[in-house]
């Protein structure tokens, strides 16, 4: 079973320091387009014709916010028009291929920019339904308490034998352990990725082979392949060419609450068969980027990962996925919600990449603890990403996505699990003014460390705000590592950490990790909070936290 990391000691035993990265500037900074300068048009022109030849969605896009930016240039209409046919093109032809999940893609993207229908061999609806109709996981509740046995007879234990692991001379048989639940008759198997890892990481260089034994005949392996996997929310789809002898249906997340009894099934180190019980203990630990998920104190342990979290009726309302090594009763588990959002993009095969827009932010609501959820309040965008160039601006509030309501961070991201990367969608925000507005935002794929990107893409006197929660500015012309801070995000690691605004600070040093997934801020300060006095602090922070999306 995969362990949670506790902030601090992941940053700290992870950070295998590759050096010290520069922070007098960053790689490159995006320079706003001047929509007055004949030659800025020309040069976006040039680029849209480019992009068009590998990405055409996204030249799509780009053409679109051209022509809103200069809508009485013929030039920029008529390379928007050439967009618009090479799409409807595109996406005819993946129809004709049958590839329904990628004419799905660019059907919605013309949907959104209001593209013409003509030349479309089909609908958006009738491609979503090609699209999704033999996606597994749709069997219905049938509403009555389910039969235990029958229960634990749709798990099984998933093998992952790495072959044999030499130590100190001796050979020893190297394998991972997890669980999985059928959720069709034709053999689709739930599990973790962390349990299949080593099948689908193109960095395992060793040997591996995937099986799983069924609960009701643990002596025989049975050879099994993983169809899809996605490392942000750790899922994962594998396939046995078996008829399941049980299969469970999904539930809603929403029929549990805090001390709801939920049963654990699944084969704890290797031992099949393992029913255990408890109650939900939280329904919003925020241990994903992609959003919360459940605690649990359901006994589990190393083999149970991947394995379904029940109600009393037998749905699935979660998946086990880990636990926090020497702290018995504290356990985590994934809510259904995910999973019946990521199965059709798991049922399409190979990794899901997740999108988002390049931006940073927190729920906006008033204060008081009882307050009502307003949005997500965007506190910053990074240059040249999709939420920048559309004008999306910090203080912004975001209330829509593609059609769907968000009052919260939590169901922004919720909204964005059911989406897919490289599309277009509209996106409603409500400025400081108070006027709603359309934007339409491209969903890129979602960096492994959308921190390090501010870093390298921004002035370290913006990068910090989103990476540390301070916004700096600087004061000296002979020395560019001294600033003072001039805004802190409330509940951010700078607000943790004791830093108030006007307090004079120099950033010495920036060390990230190995895989840019955590850094250490060398910081000489003199904090208000301390009396001024000075003080040296060596501040860890990770570099993908939910706030980005």
């Amino acid at each position: 079973m995969k362990k949670i990391k506790l902030f601090l000691l992941s940053v700290f035993l992870c950070l295998v320091l590759a050096g010290c990265n520069s922070i007098d500037k960053p790689e490159s900074v995006y320079v706003p387009v001047d929509y007055t300068e004949e030659d800025a048009i020309r040069d976006q022109i040039e680029y849209v014709v480019k992009l068009s030849e590998k990405d055409t969605v996204r030249s799509l896009w780009r053409a679109k916010v051209l022509l809103d930016n200069t809508p009485e240039n013929s030039a920029t209409f008529d390379i928007y028009e050439k967009c618009c046919e090479k799409s409807v093109l595109e996406m005819n032809k993946k129809i004709e291929e049958k590839d329904f999940f990628s004419a799905l893609k660019i059907a919605k993207s013309l949907e959104a920019v209001s593209c013409s229908a003509k030349g479309m061999k089909m609908s958006v609806s009738q491609i979503e339904a090609e699209a999704y109709k033999s996606v597994p996981g749709k069997k219905k509740s049938s509403g009555s308490k389910e039969n235990v046995s029958s229960l634990i007879s749709g798990t099984v234990t998933v093998f992952v034998d790495k072959g044999i692991k030499i130590k100190r001379g001796v050979g020893y048989a190297d394998s991972v352990l997890g669980s999985g639940f059928f959720i069709s008759k034709d053999g689709y198997i739930i599990t973790n990725h962390h349990v299949i890892e080593d099948m689908v990481n193109k960095k395992y260089e060793g040997y591996s082979r995937l099986y799983i034994k069924l609960a009701d005949d643990p002596d025989t392996r049975i050879p099994a392949k993983v169809i899809g996997y996605d490392s942000t929310v750790d899922l994962a789809l594998i396939k046995t060419e078996v008829e399941a002898p049980y299969v469970f249906s999904l539930g809603s997340s929403s029929q549990l609450s805090v001390g709801d009894k939920i049963y654990a099934i699944g084969s704890p180190l290797g031992l099949e068969r393992t029913l255990t019980s408890g109650i939900i203990s939280s329904t919003d630990r925020n241990l994903f980027s992609a959003g919360t998920v459940f605690q649990i104190d359901a006994a589990v342990n190393s083999g149970n990962s991947g394995g379904p979290l029940v109600d009393e009726f037998g749905r699935v309302q979660a998946v086990v996925f880990a636990g926090v090594a020497h702290y018995q009763g504290l356990n985590f588990a994934i809510p259904v919600e995910y999973l019946k959002s990521e199965l059709p993009f798991l049922y399409a095969g190979g990794e899901r990449k997740h999108p988002w827009i390049g931006a940073y932010g927190k729920t906006k609501r008033l204060p008081g603890a009882s307050s009502k959820k307003e949005g997500v309040s965007v506190l910053y965008c990074l240059p040249g990403e999709s939420a920048d160039l559309v004008g999306i601006k910090e203080n912004d509030t975001i209330v829509e996505i593609s059609g769907m309501k968000v009052y919260s961070l939590d169901e922004f991201h919720s909204a964005m699990m059911s989406l897919e990367s490289n599309i277009i969608v509209k996106v409603k925000v409500v400025g400081e003014d108070g006027e709603e507005k359309e934007k339409l935002v491209y969903l890129a794929t979602r960096p492994s460390s959308p921190g390090y990107e501010v870093f390298r893409h921004d002035d370290l006197t913006n990068a910090l705000y989103p990476m540390l929660g301070m916004r700096l500015t600087n004061t000296s012309t002979m020395n560019k590592k001294q600033y003072v801070i001039t805004k802190i995000i409330k509940g951010s690691i700078a607000d943790e950490t004791g830093f108030s605004e006007n307090d004079p600070i120099v950033v010495h040093d920036i060390s990230f990790s190995e895989d840019n997934e955590g850094a250490i801020f060398t910081i000489y300060a003199k904090k208000r909070k301390n009396g001024f006095l000075d003080v040296n602090l060596r501040v860890p922070a990770s570099m993908d936290t939910s706030n980005y999306f």
